[in-house]
């Protein structure tokens, strides 16, 4: 299929729609890759994507990992293999997990977390996160915490090491994005208390691998903001992890293009940092375009989404394939 400039009213730029990535490897020399949603689905690649991460390395092209995940950049690097992907490929990865670590060992050394966290068994444990935090203690109890630590929305956990801690259920927000049973008078309790908030994975909504949509730790911090608490987030959209990317793949701006399917995370974040994007149709507003997984959505879709989130990527594509 032929690149076709799309135009819109925002600020007459264009975007180019494309039905494989082969069609624009010649264009870039540095890849900054989204995972979930692009490479994977959490449990194995999407189809076409593990052979299209092998090719564009055989090409010698530089890739690096960007994701809004709670784990950290090394534990993101061992799991590729499972997924189908070769950790040798990539040069690095730059994980929101990672970069909250460091700030919360830097701010709230001493000090104790409120954690809510993913529910064990989980791999990596959770207690990996807590560890690179610099072992903050952690209650369960508002009134004796002085910071919350947002990694994941499935439990609120207590003190002890895995298998001796308590987990208390967050209900079903993971599952249904529902709020109002346990996290909201959690939240309310905490902004009453003033007690900041680090957050460790700013996505709002994620595809299961069975199709459905997930609800995610940025819908709490959005929540815990709009109730007046203070949120401190690290990952996507923020510029600066999309220069640590820039910086790993060591190549000018205009030769890197990153790869994600959020337009509020990974476009958003591209056009700040002033790096072109490839938006990925088949990823989380697969739903909103009315298409399929693989094709592509009609052009006025496309115009009506990016109008809508007020952002434009550079190209378009179905999905991460060659």
């Amino acid at each position: 299929m032929t690149a076709s400039p799309t135009h819109s009213t925002n600020d007459n730029k264009t975007f180019q729609v494309h039905d494989s990535i082969s069609e624009l490897v010649d264009q870039y020399d540095g890849f900054i890759l989204d995972q979930f949603g692009v490479m994977h689905n959490g449990l194995h690649g999407l189809e076409g994507a593990p052979s299209c991460v092998a090719e564009l390395a055989k090409q010698g092209k530089r890739l690096v990992i960007l994701s809004n995940s709670s784990s950290l950049s090394e534990n993101a690097m061992e799991k590729l293999p499972q997924l189908g992907f070769e950790p040798n490929m990539f040069v690095g990865a730059v994980t929101s997990g990672e970069e909250a670590s460091h700030y919360i060992r830097k701010e709230f050394s001493n000090q104790n977390a409120l954690f809510l966290t993913w529910m064990t068994p989980k791999t990596p444990s959770p207690l990996t996160f807590l560890e690179q935090c610099g072992r903050p203690t952690i209650t369960d109890k508002v009134e004796e915490a002085d910071f919350i630590i947002l990694h994941g929305c499935q439990v609120l956990r207590g003190p002890g090491a895995d298998g001796e801690a308590s987990e208390t259920d967050l209900g079903d927000f993971a599952e249904k994005g529902d709020l109002s049973l346990v996290i909201e008078p959690l939240l309310q309790k905490c902004a009453t208390r003033n007690l900041p908030m680090v957050c460790a994975n700013p996505d709002f909504i994620m595809v299961k691998p069975d199709g459905n949509t997930g609800h995610m730790p940025g819908k709490i911090a959005q929540r815990y903001e709009e109730l007046g608490g203070s949120v401190t987030s690290f990952g996507k959209p923020h510029k600066e992890h999309f220069d640590a990317c820039v910086k790993q793949l060591g190549l000018p701006k205009e030769k890197i293009v990153h790869i994600g399917d959020s337009l509020h995370h990974d476009i958003q974040g591209a056009n700040a940092t002033g790096i072109d994007s490839i938006f990925v149709a088949g990823g989380v507003h697969r739903g909103d375009l009315g298409c399929e997984l693989g094709s592509l959505p009609s052009r006025d879709a496309l115009e009506k989404l990016f109008a809508e989130h007020d952002e434009m990527p550079t190209h378009v594509v179905p999905m991460l394939r060659m």
